[in-house]
């Protein structure tokens, strides 16, 4: 009955090592599995940075509040 607990004891790193290279690997898979989802062409990506720079245009010639302007 003594070598239950270093039994226990023995084989908690493995298994917890185990449990861990499991889940991050599970993780990774769902990540790389939203980037490929969320992945755009060239084409989308040119069109999107021609929308945020006009909108940026936009703000920084709106008047600030409180500023005089």
């Amino acid at each position: 009955m003594e070598s239950l607990p270093i039994a226990a004891a023995a084989l908690a790193c493995p298994v917890s090592m185990g449990l861990m290279m499991w889940l991050m690997a599970r993780g990774r898979r769902r990540t790389e599995e939203t980037e490929t989802q969320h992945a755009r062409g060239p084409d989308e990506l040119r069109a999107e940075h021609r929308r945020l720079g006009g909108e940026i245009e936009r703000l920084e010639d709106r008047p600030r509040a409180g500023t005089g302007h």
